[in-house]
């Protein structure tokens, strides 16, 4: 189990930039010397123009510190929220995401429509093939999967996929995907945000998940 890092600019990174806006603007001003020094006596060049050359230069410079500032703030930001996941690792979390089966049961936590009279449930494998639809209580609830096909043969190990029929008499009112828990093997940052490894390799956005339990 690991926290991936989040690679942040060193102190001799910040610092080569600062002496950079520094040097550059050393060159200005001897520059800026130069062209008095060697102004033309009958058509001097007016203050006016220095005080806007000035100006930009101070212009420019200043948005390349704001620049580097914000570029500091969005790491430590990024630091911190992977440093808050430290604490995710090891745990189980809550998602509808494909779940990892190695021949245990799963929890599944069922949630029916308001108003259904029965509910099935719907189980695809990796390739998205219907493998299993089987009455389920119409209530709210955990449900053990025992991993089994249409005909109630064992299902082999790999990733499965769920989702709940709701209907009313005869008539089907909506399908919505099941929520499981899996264990959090891993928070890798990206530039889409954080991702969480989950049991089997699966990958879902931490944003995703909708809780987090303590791991049995």
């Amino acid at each position: 189990m690991e926290i991936s890092s989040v690679t942040t600019p060193s102190a001799p990174t910040a610092a080569r930039a600062n002496n950079a806006i520094t040097s550059d603007f050393t060159t200005f001003l001897k520059m800026l010397t130069v062209q008095m020094q060697n102004q033309d006596p009958l058509n001097p060049i007016e203050s006016s123009d220095f005080a806007v050359q000035l100006a930009t230069f101070s212009g420019v410079e200043q948005q390349v510190q704001t620049n580097q500032l914000l570029a500091d703030m969005m790491s430590r930001l990024s630091q911190s929220g992977m440093a808050d996941l430290a604490g995710w690792i090891g745990q189980d979390a809550r998602t509808t995401a494909p779940a990892q089966f190695d021949g245990a049961p799963l929890t599944l936590s069922l949630t029916p429509a308001s108003g259904a009279d029965r509910s099935v449930l719907v189980v695809t494998d990796a390739s998205g093939q219907l493998v299993s639809r089987e009455e389920v209580p119409a209530r709210s609830g955990d449900y053990q999967w025992l991993g089994a096909d249409i005909s109630g043969a064992p299902l082999p190990p790999g990733r499965y996929s769920f989702s709940l029929e709701n209907w009313q008499g005869e008539e089907q009112m909506e399908t919505r995907p099941v929520d499981h828990y899996a264990r959090i093997l891993e928070a890798r940052g990206g530039a889409e945000g954080t991702t969480l490894i989950l049991q089997g390799g699966i990958e879902v956005p931490a944003a995703s998940v909708t809780g987090l339990r303590r791991a049995d």
